[in-house]
């Protein structure tokens, strides 16, 4: 399949030759120049910089997407402090989740049509089944030109048609968080009505994980320091809550709460400080999807820790869009709506950052763009 180079939005486009367009009627007259940010070296890590660039003009299978917002992972932290694998990702458009309507398509284009309303998958190459080695290369916003961009172009299969009933804002907060909550639970999981599934925190991974679970008819138990994200995750139908700040022993009261069974499922992102604790709550069957290492990622799982209770642990990065597109499908059926934390200006995607990094969200961070 046809993939984006790094330089695809450079003004190199003007000495191109392209197949034939349909452009959208509203975006005719200020299709010639936009705005967006790349990566710029600085001295720890990158920073954000605002550049003026042409609109791009599609390929034959490509589309020209207006991105209307944009959301942050804790991926973009690593990204833009040079903690990622230490790719050099200068001159790079920065994050992986955005969402808009279709601008312009080029002549060979089939699934989508100028004005449909499209996310943008976090790996362009992953289309189903297994992925391969190559596949982290087409990761947006880290291997290849990310959405944080007025218009970007995209090969017409790295795009899925989102829920009706979902703003901009909301369908943007799906690729990364969404997905690999989806992939965790569903696609590698399994999850059944009434079993356990242990959250841990509030990002936005955890926070789908405890929509997906509360709509599937499971059981979901949540951890944060905070009693306020607590209370805020019972309204959402959270089965239990624990306060790891002020209960340092969490794991104990976890195996309480499920009257010694264990839990069924956990969306691990939590990785040294938490997975040990977790591997002494499993239930028989019991599946981990191991996602992150917010708190380093030099944990260890003893031999007997799994064989014993016949449990499984699967590393999750993101997924396919065959898992996009299934998670849209419930996400519709339930009428379920992405939990936004702020909606940050275009102008203030710095600022957007930097609360990400406090860990002070609930949810999910979205940058709307003008």
């Amino acid at each position: 399949m046809h993939m984006l180079p790094r330089t695809v939005l450079s003004p190199l486009w003007a000495c191109l030759v392209v197949a034939p367009i349909a452009v959208h009627a509203a975006d005719a007259a200020k299709i010639s120049s936009m705005q967006q940010y790349r990566l710029e070296k600085a001295k720890q890590g990158f920073r954000l910089a605002l550049r003026e660039a042409p609109v791009p003009t599609p390929g034959a299978r490509e589309v020209v997407v207006r991105v209307r917002a944009a959301a942050l992972n804790r991926r973009d932290i690593l990204v833009r402090n040079g903690q990622y694998g230490g790719a050099d990702v200068s001159g790079i458009i920065p994050l992986s989740d955005g969402a808009g309507e279709v601008a312009a398509a080029g002549a060979e284009v089939k699934r989508f049509k100028v004005g449909d309303r499209v996310a943008a998958i976090f790996f362009q190459n992953w289309i189903s089944g297994k992925a391969n080695a190559g596949t982290a290369a087409s990761a947006l916003g880290g291997s290849i030109d990310g959405v944080l961009s007025q218009y970007v172009v995209l090969n017409e299969e790295g795009l899925v048609r989102f829920p009706d009933h979902l703003t901009f804002e909301e369908a943007a907060t799906l690729p990364c968080a969404g997905v690999t909550a989806w992939n965790g639970l569903f696609t590698r999981g399994n999850l059944q009505a009434g079993e356990i599934v242990l959250l841990e925190g509030t990002g936005g991974v955890s926070i789908f994980g405890l929509q997906f679970a509360v709509a599937a008819g499971a059981k979901a138990l949540i951890t944060s320091s905070s009693d306020a994200k607590l209370e805020r995750a019972r309204q959402l139908g959270a089965w239990q809550t624990i306060n790891y700040g002020t209960n340092a022993q969490w794991e104990k009261t976890a195996l309480e709460l499920t009257g010694g069974s264990g839990v069924d499922q956990v969306l691990e992102v939590g990785g040294e400080s938490t997975l040990p604790k977790v591997l002494e709550i499993l239930a028989y069957d019991a599946h981990i999807a191991y996602i992150g290492g917010l708190s380093g990622w030099g944990a260890q799982i003893p031999a007997a820790a799994l064989p014993f209770r016949n449990a499984q642990v699967s590393g999750i990065y993101v997924g396919s869009r065959v898992d996009f597109e299934a998670m849209n499908q419930f996400i519709a059926r339930h009428r379920l709506k992405p939990v936004i934390d702020k909606v940050f200006t275009f102008a203030d995607a710095a600022a957007a950052y930097s609360y990400m990094e406090s860990g002070n969200h609930f949810g999910k961070i979205v940058i709307a763009l003008p």
